[in-house]
């Protein structure tokens, strides 16, 4: 595994949520654009055991928020730093965050959502096993967004 994960710090958390800007269309996930999520993301009783910071060679690379449910189901949540995407990196980021789940959590699904808007991310979720199963409007970010629900079935 080439990223490590662990339980995110309170350091790490304001690191990620005021110090990664995404350029573009891209700066929908900007932690700064949604007060809301801002404020869940820099509590540490909202995070508590489920959200974890990806390191690659010590450095802050990525977080995965997890959330699972009672029938087994875990729901991912994935952010990688903005310097790090568009460049094929997603993959191994993916993977690795996915057998973490796997080994921690033993589920028999993994689902996410992601903005539909985002053809790189949903490319490299399809390549590695998820598909579409619906459509939804979400509001976030000042304004209702459409998002894909993916899933994957654990091997």
């Amino acid at each position: 595994m080439s990223y490590k994960f662990e339980k995110m710090t309170q350091k790490e958390a304001e690191e990620i949520a005021y110090g990664w800007h995404y350029d573009g269309e891209y700066a929908f996930y900007n932690m700064e654009a949604d007060k809301e999520d801002l404020a869940e993301f820099l509590d540490p009783q909202f995070r508590g055991e489920t959200v974890f910071t990806a390191l690659k060679e010590e450095a802050v690379a990525g977080f995965l928020s997890i959330s699972r449910s009672d029938d087994g189901v875990c729901e991912i949540g994935l952010g990688m730093r903005p310097d790090l995407t568009g460049n094929g990196k997603g993959t191994d980021f993916l993977k690795d965050g996915l057998s973490f789940v796997i080994n921690q959590f033993k589920p028999n699904k993994i689902t996410l959502s992601v903005a539909a808007f985002n053809q790189r991310a949903i490319k490299v979720y399809m390549k590695n096993g998820f598909t579409a199963i619906d459509k939804f409007m979400q509001d976030t970010n000042g304004g209702t967004y459409e998002f894909l629900r993916m899933e994957s079935n654990v091997k």
